[in-house]
């Protein structure tokens, strides 16, 4: 792809770097469905892990567009998220329904393979929204998420954990509840790093100068009290998929 320029760090995690936040988009997009097409020759049902902020939104946007999309068995992919805002279902901060807006809306999902995280107008307690959430993973006919897609904070959070939040020291567990979350709101649910972790590729989706602290550690591999990013690894593959910006403190190899 022209203007797009292949790094290999020494920890064997691929990294693509993209000329802007759009191509970045439309490249993920791609990338998607073609994964999704592949699985699909192999599976029945594909699980996919989604993520919030404006470029897990973008995509969807960029995947709407795709003529490529109709090849797509919709029907038979199933939908999770990596982390979810603790809020009523419809509010306009959360996830699932930035996503949807984006262009979700638009492929033809079975709405029983759509698995949103319970907000407060459906559970007692980020706790038990949590709960839920990990036994819905558990009961579901996946050994491992097929792709597990990622965005990064400038502080190097990925889903809801924080670096040095007591959440991260969660295990054991598949989801567990955010309190005191150093972004508004404070209350979420997140998948733990034991759940990210149990993915057959990992992408991470990053766009933005004021990432590219988060992204240089990430990729080299800092301390979870630093970057939590770095703990986070696919089982077959690592990819971290970023604009030009976002890349600009990695050292081409």
């Amino acid at each position: 792809m022209t203007g797009v320029n292949d790094l290999t760090d020494v920890h064997s995690v691929d990294v693509v770097v993209h000329p802007d936040k759009q191509a970045l988009s439309d490249s993920i997009a791609a990338r998607l469905v073609t994964a999704i097409l592949d699985a699909q020759a192999e599976r029945d049902v594909v699980h996919l892990s989604l993520t919030g902020g404006s470029l897990g939104s973008d995509l969807w946007a960029s995947v709407a567009a795709l003529p490529a999309r109709e090849a797509v068995d919709w029907s038979r992919v199933e939908l999770w998220w990596g982390d979810e805002r603790y809020l009523p279902a419809g509010d306009t901060d959360r996830n699932d329904v930035q996503n949807f807006a984006a262009g979700l809306d638009s492929l033809p999902l079975d709405p029983a393979k759509v698995h949103r995280v319970a907000g407060p107008d459906e559970s007692d307690s980020a706790e038990a929204s949590a709960t839920a959430y990990g036994d819905a993973v558990r009961a579901s006919d996946t050994d491992a998420f097929d792709v597990m897609i990622l965005g990064v904070g400038p502080d190097g959070h990925v889903a809801s954990l924080f670096p040095g939040h007591p959440a991260q020291l969660t295990d054991d567990a598949v989801a567990v509840a955010v309190h005191d979350s150093p972004k508004p709101p404070p209350d979420r649910v997140s998948l733990t790093f034991d759940a990210l972790r149990h993915s057959r590729e990992v992408w991470f989706i990053v766009a933005g100068a004021d990432k590219a602290e988060a992204v240089a550690r990430g990729v080299n591999g800092a301390p979870a009290d630093l970057n939590s990013a770095a703990q986070v690894k696919g089982e077959e593959r690592t990819l971290w998929l970023v604009d030009a910006d976002a890349a600009s403190q990695l050292e081409p190899r």
